[in-house]
């Protein structure tokens, strides 16, 4: 059962995960440490919370890294993410990896060849065009259809068209669903294993998991043990508590900032 966060309470699990050893905080983007915005590339970080960010980051054994569903070359760019940031980014629902001092590093698994993306985006895009505030997102390993500038009439005929459209020609690509979206990718990882990734790369004993969208509870579902999931926003969950939206997400890292600081003094 998700409960809600109050901001300002003590909270038992906050302080339990605050006081792990070795912690690794992963956000997702959109919606989470960005509010949703109409134009998907103009998303970016609230202030607030990417103070928050950067002070957990500087904190001794504590990791912050973005878990998201965008290619890393987008991810990089709203995240203002450059190659002297100590910040992880896990993109394409954890098949591509950005680590410090390391650079990018590609899970391992098999991938449709660039003819056969080439020939999706190739389809899709006039499907896309035709219906008005659509938009068109290439990706590394496939495409998203997005729709927040779209009427809801819009969203559910374009979503149908390419959805008939993959079933015909790429029956075997991963389909996701999310706030306004719909994406296909020929890699079949999911944010489950953005968490093992990073749990062993990382060496986590705890890992806080945020997101807002029904792609984010693969990772929220694998969480054990001594980590801890939140929510953003409404919706069912597998996260153990729930916040309202980005704004809250900043007091909440706050608030885990606060307490494992004050342990390691």
């Amino acid at each position: 059962m998700t409960r809600v966060w109050i901001p300002g309470v003590p909270d038992a699990d906050v302080s339990a995960v605050a006081a792990t050893d070795r912690l690794v905080v992963a956000l997702d983007f959109d919606g989470t440490a960005s509010p949703l915005v109409p134009d998907p590339m103009a998303a970016r970080a609230l202030p607030e919370v990417a103070a928050q960010v950067a002070r957990l980051a500087a904190l001794p054994n504590t990791v912050v890294a973005y878990v998201s569903g965008r290619s890393l070359h987008d991810l990089r760019e709203i995240t203002e993410h450059d190659d002297d940031s100590p910040i992880v980014l896990a993109g394409s629902h954890g098949a591509q990896y950005w680590f410090p001092g390391d650079g990018d590093a590609d899970a391992a698994g098999e991938t449709a060849d660039d003819g056969a993306r080439e020939e999706l985006w190739a389809a899709a895009r006039p499907i896309i065009e035709r219906h008005e505030g659509a938009e068109f997102e290439p990706k590394t390993f496939g495409m998203g259809v997005h729709t927040r500038r779209a009427d809801r009439e819009v969203e559910k005929q374009v979503f149908a068209e390419i959805d008939e459209l993959v079933a015909a020609r790429f029956p075997h690509w991963r389909r996701r669903a999310g706030h306004r979206v719909l994406e296909f990718s020929s890699r079949t990882e999911g944010k489950d294993a953005a968490m093992a990734t990073l749990r062993e790369r990382l060496g986590a004993t705890g890992i806080v998991f945020a997101g807002d969208d029904v792609t984010d509870e693969d990772a929220m579902r694998v969480l054990g043990d001594g980590d801890l999931g939140v929510r953003v926003g409404p919706g069912e969950s597998a996260a153990a508590i729930r916040v309202e939206n980005p704004q809250q997400i900043a007091l909440l890292l706050e608030a885990l900032a606060d307490e494992r600081a004050a342990l390691q003094e």
